[in-house]
């Protein structure tokens, strides 16, 4: 399991945390496919190598994160894909681009939910393309969903 700048963040009180590894995509991608939707989603998982989600609503929380995504984005070679600010909430998106302009190796999302919204910082790693992510977020309900489905949609 690869280690990450993000790992401080399980295991601490008011965060909530989902860590997906690539066995657990192995196996989600072994399911039984209904339909076109289901097909695009297994095609996608087995790209995907690694999910992390960190969630809060605590201030100090959020301001660790943002801390630590802030200074992660200096060296980790990542371009802002989009940048929303909305109602007291941004959301930021960066991604590292892989072999074409569509293919991603690495997305990090950061939505600064100052006041009453949650705090989500979000790292997806594989190779997957930009266009395939709301069907990732249309099944698996994560933080954050409606901001990427506008990101997949924004960049053709």
């Amino acid at each position: 399991m690869a280690q990450t700048v993000f790992d401080k963040f399980e295991d601490q009180e008011k965060i909530t945390t989902v860590i997906v590894n690539k066995k657990m995509f192995t196996l989600l991608s072994k399911m039984k496919v209904e339909d076109k939707e289901d097909q695009q989603y297994v095609n996608l998982i087995k790209k995907l190598e690694n999910l992390r989600v960190f969630v809060t609503q605590s201030d100090s929380k959020a301001a660790e994160m943002k801390a630590t995504a802030d200074k992660y984005l200096k060296t980790a070679g990542l371009e802002e894909l989009m940048r929303v600010n909305e109602k007291g909430k941004s959301v930021k998106i960066y991604v590292k681009s892989g072999a074409t302009d569509s293919q991603i190796k690495e997305l990090l999302m950061f939505i600064d939910g100052a006041g009453n919204e949650q705090t989500v910082l979000m790292s997806l790693t594989g190779n997957f393309d930009l266009d395939e992510l709301s069907v990732l977020t249309n099944k698996m309900n994560l933080p954050g969903g409606d901001d990427l489905k506008k990101a997949s949609k924004g960049k053709k």
